[in-house]
């Protein structure tokens, strides 16, 4: 089973991406961890990306797209494996599907934006602990005081509403085009076209959890 995972910041990917690993037995994906572990291991590739990194440029497409065909070689991605946080841009998108790294399912969670703001800008961290809390989800016995030392709690600079919407905004122009491009395809008579599902990410992590479980396993 090879799944793309798509949603806004916020919409609870990183959550469901575990549930989905540790059900379906497929290696989750990220561009951040397969980069940090080809580094690791010395792979070919990995040391142009590791000096583009350290100049502060971004990985080129070439580069992210050859390490994402020698990651889904591995072993462990025999029984398939999911895509979290890419592809990014229909390029990326179109180089996978012309490269023929085949998927099975894209999988939306959609959040609608006030949502997501309300999800990330009321987190409060604890730095010494790393314990997080929401304002309205989760809040601290005393406002803005953690639990268990009574130290003040911070927000985050990226959990910050204009920076929240600067990162929605980001997600909006580069990557939501692609839920109409997999859309599309999904709609065509390609025969390898992968099935779509779309999944409301409001409510109980289970729930939506079991949601999915459910599209995944009866399309």
């Amino acid at each position: 089973m090879r799944i793309i995972l798509l949603g806004g910041p916020g919409a609870g990917k990183g959550t469901q991406a575990s549930y989905i690993e540790e059900e379906f037995n497929t290696p989750q994906i990220s561009t951040g961890n397969m980069l940090r572990a080809a580094i690791a291991e010395g792979a070919p590739l990995s040391l142009q990306a590791k000096q583009v990194m350290e100049s502060g440029g971004l990985v080129s497409d070439e580069i992210i797209l050859n390490l994402v065909k020698d990651r889904v070689s591995k072993d462990d991605c025999k029984n398939g494996y999911l895509f979290d946080g890419f592809p990014r841009t229909i390029a990326q998108a179109e180089s996978l599907r012309t490269q023929g790294t085949d998927i099975d399912f894209v999988i939306e969670i959609y959040v609608d934006d006030d949502e997501i703001i309300k999800r990330i800008s009321g987190r409060r961290i604890h730095p010494a602990s790393g314990r997080s809390y929401h304002e309205v989800f989760n809040p601290p016995k005393h406002e803005n005081h953690d639990d268990e030392t009574d130290d003040t709690l911070i927000q985050r600079e990226d959990d910050k509403e204009d920076t929240v919407r600067k990162r929605l905004n980001v997600y909006h122009t580069q990557t939501q085009p692609l839920i109409e491009y997999y859309l599309n395809w999904a709609d065509s008579s390609d025969e390898h076209a992968p099935k779509f599902i779309q999944v409301n990410g409001i409510g109980k992590v289970t729930e939506i959890r079991d949601q999915i479980f459910d599209e995944l396993k009866t399309k």
